[in-house]
């Protein structure tokens, strides 16, 4: 007898159960597999973009979840104790340490032995734990400030000056403020939405109201902004990109396309000290003129793709000198990828991609380590298969037909070679710009949620406060906590006022958001 064949029960309807059970795990998985193959090795019109993807496995996990339900049903109909199916794709939630404990104490009916009748105690204890959650809820924070006299002279009044606020007499407080801006620019929920969640609570705000706030939340906030980029500046090196941001046009009704350029620091991979940051700028325009309003004489490392408005940053004849201009692998890699790479049809393409890959390999193995272990580990490993690369590819060129999506990538890398290999010449430097290619992400969400800004003004709040968020998440900083502290302290101090330790890389939590509320009355609504 096989192994596990003892096992099977011999009720019919157990093993109709274990046969359904078997057939749904075994869909599940050609599911999967089939999504997958499809993502990467369909035809290109056929491809799956990544969030929709994500949006389909999410369908499929709630369906066999159901299914899964249904099997354990029936195996309790036929007595067969269930047991919890775990796919090999869910994974084990670990619940943070931080959170609050409510503990839950099941002890048996019977305080008594049901065989004796004699008393019972405690031998141990099963554990488990379940992720809760109590729904938000707002509150009325009702300030009171009492009018003080004195009984003896009876001259003046005495009462504590009102706290500043971002919106003086208006409604909301600096953490509601900062919840607004997080669901809008980093969960990417419209204000109407928005406005929509208050109202199930009996809250009624329009949309225009909290347009209002977030516009001067984002008055107050563009001036950290603005310091951030001028740190950002001072930087040894810089990654630099640009996308696409719909803008309505003024009284066309119809939009134009402006761009938010991205400036990001992140020294982490060379062990670096100074803390990532990200700063976004709008910009009516791409093209030169754009990039060197954005950077100005600024003179240190750029990491940037090979768009021809950057070449201006590396001419020997620039004042000041030139720039380090450094290109990007993964660009490379795109094209050899999108000429056919990994498929059949395209073996130089595919190749091609397998030396990079090498590369790749290389850069993980010294991600982290300082500067000087990085070079030494590229002089002696990576610089010979990037000559052995290059004289490779100058030969295919040669025997390639005009035309070939092959030869189009293979022409740009050879076109950008001398700003590819920088990185074998300093350890500082990555293999590609992938820290500013990721900055973009949610910048496509948002746009994709809210489709176009109503003013460039409104592109320029949008690129302000998606910098502060955005270099919250790169330092693990929550977001939420972060502005309502700094929008509770910018408040109250001067225009000349230094504001470094409120840049997301210097901040402490204050929690000045909850000191105001120390001497304040709490009331609910009834």
């Amino acid at each position: 007898m096989s192994e596990g064949v003892e096992e099977l029960p011999d009720d019919v309807e157990a093993l109709k159960a274990m046969i359904i059970a078997e057939r749904l795990r075994s869909a599940k998985l050609q599911h999967l597999l089939d999504v997958l193959n499809r993502m990467h090795f369909g035809k290109r019109s056929e491809k799956i973009d990544s969030g929709q993807l994500a949006l389909a496995l999410e369908d499929r996990n709630v369906s066999m979840a159901e299914a899964e339900l249904l099997v354990e049903q029936g195996e309790e109909a036929t007595g067969i104790a269930p047991r919890r199916r775990r796919a090999a794709d869910e994974p084990r939630a670990s619940l943070p340490a931080h959170l609050p404990r409510h503990e839950i104490e099941i002890a048996p009916e019977a305080g008594c032995c049901a065989g004796c009748g004699g008393a019972l105690h405690r031998i141990g204890e099963d554990r488990s734990e379940r992720l809760d959650i109590i729904p938000a809820q707002y509150r009325v924070i009702v300030t009171v400030r009492p009018r003080m006299a004195c009984r003896s002279c009876g001259d003046g009044v005495a009462q504590a000056k009102a706290p500043a606020h971002v919106v003086p007499g208006g409604l909301p407080s600096e953490a509601l403020l900062a919840d607004i801006l997080v669901k809008k620019y980093a969960d990417h929920l419209p204000l109407y939405r928005q406005a929509q969640i208050m109202a199930r609570q009996g809250v009624t705000i329009d949309r225009a109201t909290l347009a209002g706030w977030v516009g001067r939340a984002a008055g107050y906030l563009k001036p950290i902004v603005d310091r951030q980029k001028a740190e950002l500046l001072k930087s040894d090196r810089l990654f630099v990109d640009e996308t696409t941001a719909k803008v309505l046009a003024p009284s066309s009704g119809k939009t134009k396309t402006g761009y938010l350029w991205a400036m990001v620091r992140d020294d982490r991979p060379h062990g670096g000290v100074d803390p990532p940051a990200i700063v976004y700028s709008y910009m009516p325009g791409r093209g030169g003129m754009w990039a060197a309003k954005l950077l100005g004489d600024y003179h240190g490392i750029l990491q940037v793709d090979g768009y021809e408005a950057y070449g201006q940053f590396g001419k020997a004849g620039r004042p000041g000198g030139p720039s380090v201009l450094a290109y990007c692998w993964a660009h490379v890699r795109r094209g050899f990828f999108d000429a056919g790479g990994k498929g059949e049809g395209a073996p130089i393409a595919t190749e091609a991609l397998h030396r990079i890959g090498l590369l790749y390999d290389i850069e993980r193995e010294i991600h982290g380590r300082t500067p000087e272990e990085r070079l030494a580990v590229r002089q002696a490993r990576s610089t010979p298969i990037v000559d052995e690369l290059h004289g490779w590819l100058d030969a295919k060129r040669r025997r390639m037909f005009s035309g070939s999506p092959t030869l189009k990538a293979i022409n740009y890398a050879l076109s950008h070679w001398v700003g590819l290999v920088r990185f074998l010449d300093d350890g500082r430097i990555d293999i590609d710009n992938n820290p500013v290619e990721r900055s973009m992400r949610p910048i496509a969400l948002q746009r994709k949620n809210a489709l176009f800004a109503g003013h460039e003004l409104g592109a320029e709040n949008w690129a302000a406060i998606a910098s502060l968020i955005e270099t919250c998440k790169l330092n693990a900083i929550n977001p939420a906590a972060y502005l309502a502290d700094v929008l509770a302290r910018i408040v109250t101090r001067g225009d000349g006022e230094p504001i470094d330790d409120l840049l997301p890389g210097n901040w402490v939590d204050t929690k000045a958001a909850e000191m105001t509320f120390e001497t304040s009355v709490i009331a609910t609504a009834a």
